[in-house]
């Protein structure tokens, strides 16, 4: 049994079976959802006041019934009794055995100077390496060979298989840094990237990327932030900004029905929708906490909608919230659906696939990989067979893991 989601935002498939079923979060109607939880006095009311909802889709449906599947909560580690267990890695790269440096920099550097190029063996070597083992590598061959490695596999590569060796050297600040850089240098702000790594993102790594940003462009990040973007977007990529996200994983469920209740009354405001009020909110919680509040809010928000909220957000603000909404209840299909994208109709995205798959290689790519086949009902390596090509699939391939 299948049912097509209805959202706008996410086009997916629930591929549970009534036999086994684990609960597609507001869009899977093959089972009865769990009872929900006491809703706050301010939520039981609009519950109760309920009218038949209008046609067009207000911001709150979008928010709380466009998420694709239920989220993993693997990570979540909420049991007391696991917490001091070292969390699963979910990564497609790891570190390579008998790892040498110098060998792989001397391999590296007859590849390159090699008549025609070995592209063979120079995506044999960087793709099979961590980004630690790459940075050592880097450091003995400029020592070696007297010249940067990055600047020899400039003038060697061409195209995409340039940009994605390129990537593969860079730190994983140094890469964001160089993401938002050209998400705000481009002609017109690529709005998507610039919330797509700063809602993904721990609290330190984006420290890390504001340090890295400052010391390759000489700026700070948040100067550029507000000279790019305007209004709500640039107070919400701001706040991501300040890296003062709840990171424990421990549900507070009382604070979750209160959360649950400000976002009703922010969304009924008479003076319109009070958008800071949704950015404190999401940009502060943690995704266990955020999910829960979705839940809490969303109990309410399914029998009807309050009448003050028929009016949307619109424009960078409304999808930069979506996309953190997305982010924090699963990040694996956050990703997946990026991918997908990146991938249908005709054309692809190049720069969408380097930089997830570059991004999350050491992250949770193998996790976006199921999410994936789950969601679209196809692998993402034969996805990436169909749309590329050449040594550059073999590098994209590579970063995926085994097929």
């Amino acid at each position: 049994m299948e049912e097509e989601s209805q959202s706008p935002h996410l086009s997916t498939r629930c591929h549970c079976s009534p036999r086994n079923h684990v609960g597609c979060f507001a869009v899977c109607r093959l089972s009865a959802p769990a009872p929900p939880p006491p809703l706050p006095p301010l939520l039981a009311r609009a519950q109760l006041s309920a009218v038949p909802q209008t046609a067009e889709m207000s911001m709150f449906k979008r928010f709380f019934k466009g998420i694709i599947r239920d989220r993993d909560d693997e990570d979540d580690d909420r049991d007391t009794a696991q917490k001091h267990k070292p969390k699963p890695y979910h990564g497609t790269v790891v570190p390579y055995p008998n790892f040498s440096a110098s060998h792989d920099a001397s391999v590296l550097n007859s590849a390159i100077e090699s008549k025609g190029v070995d592209e063979d063996v120079i995506i044999a070597v960087l793709v099979r390496r961590t980004n630690e083992q790459r940075q050592k590598i880097k450091a003995v061959y400029e020592a070696s060979a007297g010249t940067r490695l990055v600047r020899d596999l400039e003038s060697a590569l061409r195209s995409d298989l340039e940009d994605i060796t390129l990537a593969l050297l860079m730190t994983p600040a140094q890469f964001d840094a160089y993401l938002i850089r050209k998400a705000t240098k481009r002609l017109g702000t690529d709005e998507d990237v610039l919330v797509e790594v700063l809602a993904s993102r721990t609290n330190q790594e984006i420290r890390d990327l504001k340090r890295a940003f400052k010391e390759e462009y000489d700026t700070d990040l948040e100067s550029v932030i507000r000279d790019e973007t305007k209004g709500d977007f640039t107070e919400a990529l701001l706040a991501m900004l300040r890296a003062d996200k709840d990171e424990i994983t421990h549900v507070n469920m009382a604070q979750a029905k209160k959360d649950a209740e400000t976002l009703f009354e922010a969304g009924e405001h008479p003076q319109g929708i009070n958008v800071s009020t949704f950015i404190d909110i999401l940009t502060k919680r943690s995704g266990p906490q955020l999910s829960k509040t979705f839940q809490m809010y969303a109990s309410a928000s399914d029998v009807s909608l309050p009448k003050a909220l028929g009016m949307e957000l619109r424009g960078d603000i409304e999808d930069c919230l979506i996309d953190i909404v997305k982010c924090a209840w699963n990040k694996s299909a956050f990703f997946a659906e990026k991918l997908h994208k990146a991938m249908k109709g005709y054309g692809t995205c190049e720069d969408t696939l380097i930089r997830v798959l570059v991004s999350r290689s050491e992250v949770d790519l193998k996790k976006i990989v199921e999410e994936y086949r789950a969601m679209y009902d196809i692998s993402l390596q034969e996805d990436i067979l169909h749309d590329t090509k050449g040594h550059y699939q073999k590098v994209l391939l590579g970063l995926c893991g085994p097929h």
